[in-house]
């Protein structure tokens, strides 16, 4: 009997050590819960370095614990993550796959930070795997989760871009321009000739500008007229040169934080800097302009209500009277629930660049660029791709005319495979400017450019005049603008389209263009021109006065337009009809002849009935719109006066021509 008591008697006390014993008894490592206060105290000194993100110092003192006790796994964690912070992305990877296989269910979140080591480091397919599996233990965190879901999608992508690269060689733009503080956010005219970029010098931010002399840019200088003991950046320069949009910050006349500001030329210096107003600006952040070739758009980011989610790319169309119309945000599939900014509208005014970290990427932000499907409407943004986006967040990036070369800033010197070529430094460290040519599959439509330089014929005068560009296969005005006091003007023409210049002013008779780009698709050369403008004299005096004596050189009607062989109108001379409609209108006494050419292909006979009847048709169209029949007269002159030779196409349309000249 009392065998079997004693019996009974130790079972229990076995039992009951049993039971006291910590609940991590018997397993392979120690927590912060089980470990000795030495090795806390440790611990918590290592976790202070790291906070204090002196991460070498903590990983010291991590590596130092586990020499003395290499079974405290959150030790472990700690020096994983130490590694990590400083970018030693292969022991980062050593570490917390120690960790996981000590325990895979200690602590869920090592197995999503190995899969974002392995991004890293480029182990695409051992990353999703521990997304993947990050994801199926079904984590507590709600907000890790929605990370992990992301990772898993842009190591997707980047798997597939790393294995797909685009063509990618930056070059600084050259000492002239860099110097050893920073330069950075370029904005270009559409010439290519002159760069306009913010320089930080000891803290401050000017305006620069470069111009360029037989393809090197010159020394950068201060742009006088717009810096300010204030900073100023994140500009962007009109297709001319002669306007530009930028932003500052904290002024006296802001509507909020950060405001757009404009300025431009007159007389050859820059106006003082104004603020663009309401409903531009807002109490809300605006930034980052960019201009449209056109003059009629300003894309712009702001963070202000009625976006998709964070910063988002906005625009406002230039209404009839000159002013800013209320800014519209540019939706889907632009704008994501994230921050989409920095917007630049190519001069083709169809294509947008811009940066993101809403669209499927690289990870951080990367560059997207998108098409224009209609006027309120744009095709889904494609990324860049690698190696000009990478996991880093890439910067802003601007596009010359002929979209072959792109500019952008960095602080990376020595450019190597995987490195970002965008990236900006986190430690205000030296940014310098480059450029790239950019593949083909990424450029804008192709552009060229028309400038020009109005003066009067006879006294040489430069005039201030109308100039209208027409999109000949739609009828609608693509552009309207005055020439500047120098009496020039500059338009960028996006190809694939056929356009009518007019170039107009009050008691001159006007002068026309044709621009037929319908089926061009690249040109070596802008169109340069000097346009002389013929005054209408009240009194012309001729060496022989009699009621059909021209008094003016004769001025071609470029866009009347004709069918094939037929004296029948088309549509597009519309405009130049009505232009030559209202001359007569507007200076009464003025009387006319209308001249009819053709080339030399056909008969004397026909090719002179020909052109007679085009002048004709030219001559019904005035008097049906009111025009009296005793201030016309028309003629035909057939082949007989040619101002090209007949040998090649160019020169036989311009043979074809309809014109007129003034009377007495």
């Amino acid at each position: 009997m009392i065998n079997k008591l004693l019996c009974l008697f130790f079972c229990c006390l076995i039992m009951q050590c049993s039971t006291a014993q910590p609940a991590t008894q018997g397993k392979k490592y120690i927590t912060i819960k089980t470990a000795s206060k030495k090795l806390i105290e440790g611990y918590k000194k290592g976790k202070k370095y790291a906070q204090a993100r002196q991460s070498d110092k903590a990983i010291k003192e991590f590596e130092k614990i586990l020499k003395k006790e290499p079974r405290f796994i959150d030790a472990q964690i700690q020096l994983a993550a130490a590694h990590y912070d400083t970018r030693n992305y292969i022991e980062a990877e050593k570490g917390f796959e120690k960790v996981l296989k000590i325990d895979p269910l200690y602590q869920k979140k090592v197995m999503y930070r190995l899969a974002v080591t392995e991004k890293y480091l480029k182990k695409f397919d051992e990353s999703l795997g521990h997304f993947q599996e990050y994801l199926d233990s079904t984590p507590k965190s709600e907000n890790l989760k929605k990370k992990a879901e992301k990772h898993l999608l842009t190591t997707a992508f980047m798997k597939k871009a790393y294995a797909n690269p685009v063509p990618y060689e930056p070059k600084s733009l050259g000492e002239n321009i860099n110097t050893n503080e920073s330069e950075y956010l370029p904005a270009l005219t559409a010439d290519g000739e002159t760069l306009i970029y913010t320089a930080r010098r000891y803290g401050q931010e000017d305006f620069m500008m470069s111009t360029k002399k037989e393809g090197v840019w010159q020394k950068g200088v201060a742009l006088n007229g717009i810096n300010t003991e204030l900073n100023e950046g994140a500009q962007s320069i009109s297709a001319d040169g002669k306007f530009i949009v930028f932003t500052g910050c904290n002024r006296k006349d802001g509507y909020g934080n950060c405001d757009l500001y404009y300025s431009e030329v007159r007389d050859g210096r820059w106006t003082p800097p104004a603020n663009i107003g309401t409903p531009i600006n807002s109490r809300a952040w605006e930034s980052q302009p960019s201009i449209s070739s056109d003059g009629k758009s300003l894309y712009f980011t702001s963070n202000r209500k009625g976006g998709q989610g964070g910063k988002d790319i906005w625009v406002s169309h230039r209404q009839s009277d000159g002013k800013w119309g209320a800014p519209q945000n540019l939706g889907q599939p632009i704008n994501s629930p994230d921050n989409d900014e920095s917007p630049f509208i190519h001069q083709d005014n169809q294509t947008l660049y811009f940066m993101s970290d809403g669209h499927l990427g690289m990870g951080e932000s990367d560059l997207f660029f998108a098409r224009r499907k209609n006027k309120e409407e744009w095709f889904t943004p494609k990324n860049i791709g690698y190696p000009i986006n990478t996991e880093a967040s890439e910067g802003a990036m601007v596009l010359s005319l002929d979209g072959k070369t792109a500019y952008f800033a960095s602080d990376i010197k020595d450019f190597k495979e995987g490195e970002s070529a965008f990236k900006t430094s986190d430690k205000g460290g030296q940014i310098d400017l480059y450029s790239f040519e950019l593949y083909p599959e990424a450029r804008p439509q192709p552009v060229t450019y028309v400038q020009a330089y109005v003066f009067d014929i006879e006294t040489k005068k430069k005039l201030s005049a109308n100039v209208d560009f027409i999109d000949l296969n739609s009828g609608e005005t693509y552009a309207s603008s005055f020439t500047d006091n120098d009496g020039e003007f500059l338009v960028c023409l996006p190809m694939g389209k056929n356009y009518a210049l007019n170039i107009s002013k009050e008691k001159y008779l006007f002068h026309s263009e044709n621009f037929s780009l319908e089926k061009t698709r690249s040109l070596e050369n802008p169109f340069l021109l000097k346009i002389g403008l013929q005054p209408i004299k009240d009194k012309p005096v001729a060496s022989t006065p009699t009621e059909t004596t021209p008094t003016s050189p004769p001025i071609v009607l470029r866009n009347v337009l004709f069918e094939t062989g037929s004296a029948a109108l088309k549509q597009e001379s519309q405009f130049e009809l009505n232009q030559l409609l209202r001359l007569l209108q507007n200076n009464s006494t003025l009387k006319i002849q209308i001249n009819g050419h053709t080339d030399n292909v056909g008969s004397d006979e026909n090719n002179l009935v020909l052109s007679s009847n085009r002048a004709k048709a030219v001559q019904d169209f005035l008097i049906k719109n009111g025009i009296s029949a005793s201030r016309l007269s028309y003629k035909g002159f057939g082949e007989t006066k040619p101002i090209d030779s007949n040998d090649t196409d160019w020169g036989r349309q311009n043979n074809r021509r309809t014109e007129f000249v003034m009377l007495k």
